[in-house]
């Protein structure tokens, strides 16, 4: 949900849009912003709420970690 959100402000600084498509942007950010809400205190598979989660010293974003490649 926060990688849609950041694609979402992201279409809003770099692509042109018509006042339409700049509404419906607003708005599919405006649900995000509502669902994370909504789950922040919901359980993950592995227990600890995504509130915990963030409050942890231990957690790392996902958008702070770079994928590489190794090569053989």
């Amino acid at each position: 949900m926060l990688e849609a959100k950041d694609n979402l402000q992201r279409m809003l600084a770099q692509i042109p849009l018509t006042d339409d498509e700049r509404d419906a942007v607003e708005d599919g950010s405006a649900a995000d912003d509502r669902l994370i809400g909504r789950l922040a205190d919901v359980p993950t598979p592995a227990g600890p709420t995504p509130r915990q989660l963030t409050q942890s010293t231990n957690f790392v974003p996902l958008a702070c970690i770079s994928v590489g490649t190794t090569k053989s």
